[in-house]
């Protein structure tokens, strides 16, 4: 079973419908006593890193989340919380599962938020990259990035303007994608597969 992570924010649905199609059996919770029967969780995430801090921690779920010993898999808004801080809207404090802090997107010549399809570049080998075409293309929504991470970490990034996107992460029980896999097309797809089925 795939628990899916409510805290009243994120795209929880069209995860649920990407979840089904790659023929997992998904429940969408907030509690935490069902989250803790599945195997593997996905925590999904869209809107500003604060708010989604404050509805995990008003929802009981912040030292459930921070002591999940299985696979994690955050989307998004989701990944980003997986590091130590955020700069959005204030300095909010993350789990601080991977090192590194979410910055705004600093690079005048590009429209920000960044919006839409971009490359995603191999930093270093991984298992995931077996189940990729030759060239990935995800789809991103974001105005803020993670920095400062560490290297090893990094699995896959994308280039904008003159930044590195961190992309892909990958940390002992944690997985971590910026872009939107269930909108990702075919690559995407995968990508969730190997979460699913390998991870």
């Amino acid at each position: 079973m795939i628990g899916i992570i409510d805290y009243g924010m994120g795209n929880l649905y069209s995860v649920q419908n990407a979840v089904k199609k790659l023929g997992f059996e998904t429940i969408i919770s907030a509690d935490p006593d069902s989250l803790a029967a599945c195997d593997k969780l996905i925590l999904p995430g869209v809107g500003a890193f604060g708010d989604m801090m404050d509805n995990i921690k008003a929802s009981q779920l912040f030292d459930f989340i921070k002591t999940w010993k299985k696979p994690l898999l955050g989307i998004c808004l989701g990944m980003q919380s997986f590091f130590e801080t955020s700069e959005e809207n204030g300095i909010h404090q993350g789990f601080g599962f991977l090192k590194g802090h979410i910055r705004f997107m600093e690079d005048p010549n590009v429209r920000i938020p960044h919006i839409g399809w971009n490359a995603l570049e191999k930093n270093q080998d991984h298992p995931i990259w077996n189940h990729c075409s030759s060239q990935v293309y995800v789809y991103y929504v974001h105005s803020y990035y993670a920095k400062e991470m560490d290297p090893r970490d990094l699995v896959g990034f994308s280039r904008y303007g003159t930044m590195k996107i961190p992309g892909l992460v990958i940390k002992e029980n944690w997985m971590g994608c910026q872009f939107h896999p269930e909108k990702s097309g075919k690559d995407g797809l995968e990508i969730l597969r190997y979460f699913l089925e390998e991870f």
